[in-house]
């Protein structure tokens, strides 16, 4: 089985991050299961950072060609499934419209996984402009009920990537955050970034007392693994029905596409992408 990893980040502009993906996916994911990862192209951001160019509406809506594009290019290229890595989830509803492989979003695999592991769900994220998107995502995704507070860490971006070689600061400032969603009534906890969330699994850091913290990029491969497997052995995939959900004809995708200047019919070959396991064994 073979995955479509797709990053938010230029992913090759923060190493770290990059190296530790890595070593978390070959950790989580099957034996049989080749994860490779994408991140977003290099002109993407002016800096390694993404910063506002995805915390606000048009600019992050911007971004969802590049995701479309990977989900069409991931099942020419005869890919099994697809994670969108970014707790925005951004352009899942538009990708699972135009393919029938899986589509997996950190956000919504995490919602729900968080759904059957406690009542109340925190996040604790330093991405604070994103809370209004992510309480709107799990009323989408019928958890709204179920998710609480949203709190944000003193650690930003930058502190989480130089955390990997000095964790104990980055630790203890999500540690206070995850404890203040507690007390306001949080009983599971899910890292509000991908960057977070690869750095708390790799320093082990799996539960402040007795509240679990999601491993997202755990819940989304994993999840991905289970549709994939379930369309091969039981025919089943993605609702056909209703206007969210309805995969528009092949001829009017290729020819808006090509009329607003993108690529109608992706190239296989221009995958390239960083398969995991690969890198490991090098």
């Amino acid at each position: 089985m073979k995955i479509w990893h797709q990053s938010l980040t230029t992913i090759d502009r923060v190493p770290q991050y990059r190296d530790a993906i890595m070593n978390h996916v070959n950790r989580i994911a099957r034996p049989d299961v080749e994860v490779v990862l994408h991140g977003m192209t290099e002109e993407t951001y002016p800096t390694h950072y993404p910063g506002i160019f995805i915390t606000h509406a048009y600019l992050q809506n911007l971004h969802r060609e590049q995701f479309v594009r990977a989900a069409l290019t991931a099942e020419a290229a005869g890919y099994d499934a697809m994670f969108i890595a970014t707790i925005p989830d951004v352009g899942l509803l538009e990708a699972r419209t135009l393919v029938d492989i899986p589509v997996v979003g950190y956000g919504q695999a995490s919602f729900h996984m968080a759904s059957m592991l406690g009542d109340c769900i925190g996040v604790v994220n330093f991405l604070a402009p994103l809370a209004d998107e992510l309480r709107q995502n799990a009323a989408r995704y019928g958890l709204g009920g179920k998710l609480g507070p949203i709190i944000q860490t003193e650690a930003g971006f930058d502190a989480v990537l130089a955390g990997f070689n000095d964790p104990e600061p980055v630790i203890a400032s999500f540690k206070k955050a995850a404890e203040k969603a507690i007390s306001e009534g949080a009983d599971v906890i899910v890292p509000g970034e991908g960057p977070m969330n690869v750095f708390l699994a790799t320093h082990g850091v799996s539960r402040i007392g007795d509240v679990p913290i999601v491993d997202s990029f755990g819940a989304g491969i994993k999840m991905c693994e289970s549709l994939a497997d379930l369309r091969r052995v039981s025919g089943v995939y993605m609702t056909r029905r209703g206007y969210f959900n309805a995969k528009p004809p092949y001829d009017a995708v290729a020819r808006l596409r090509e009329m607003y200047g993108l690529e109608p019919n992706p190239d296989p070959k221009s995958d390239r992408g960083q398969s995991a396991r690969a890198l490991e064994l090098k």
